[in-house]
């Protein structure tokens, strides 16, 4: 147990030293979705209340689990992962490689930019 929070609150801090250097991810092309094992979106429950797309996994970066929910997915797979604005979508993708994920873990922005990347349509 005490191993687990070490981890998380490790990989906390590691983000939050990241959001200094990090910016909201570029305009990118569409993504191959046949290569992405899932999408995360990783805002509040008011946010994804608001919309999210069709079959994302809902991880709050802010909430509680977000650790032991993230643990739960395979390592070695890619993901897409987005928020409101590409901010916290990118805190996770580096708590997500301090946890030991290896595939590619793309910042898709926010929601309108990820369902345009992705094709996925936003359901309510």
């Amino acid at each position: 147990m005490k191993k687990n929070l070490f981890k998380v609150l490790a990989t906390l801090v590691v983000a939050l030293f990241a959001t200094f250097s990090l910016s909201a991810c570029s305009s990118q092309g569409p993504i191959d979705m046949s290569s992405v094992s899932a999408v995360v979106d990783v805002r509040t429950p008011a946010e994804t209340a608001e919309g999210y797309l069709e079959g994302a996994l809902l991880i709050d970066w802010q909430g509680p689990d977000f650790g032991t929910e993230i643990e739960k997915l395979d390592k070695a797979a890619n993901y897409v992962i987005y928020c409101r604005s590409g901010n916290r979508a990118g805190q996770a993708i580096e708590a997500m490689k301090g946890l030991g994920f290896t595939g590619t873990l793309t910042n898709a922005g926010g929601l309108d930019d990820a369902a345009s990347v992705t094709g996925l349509p936003i359901v309510f």
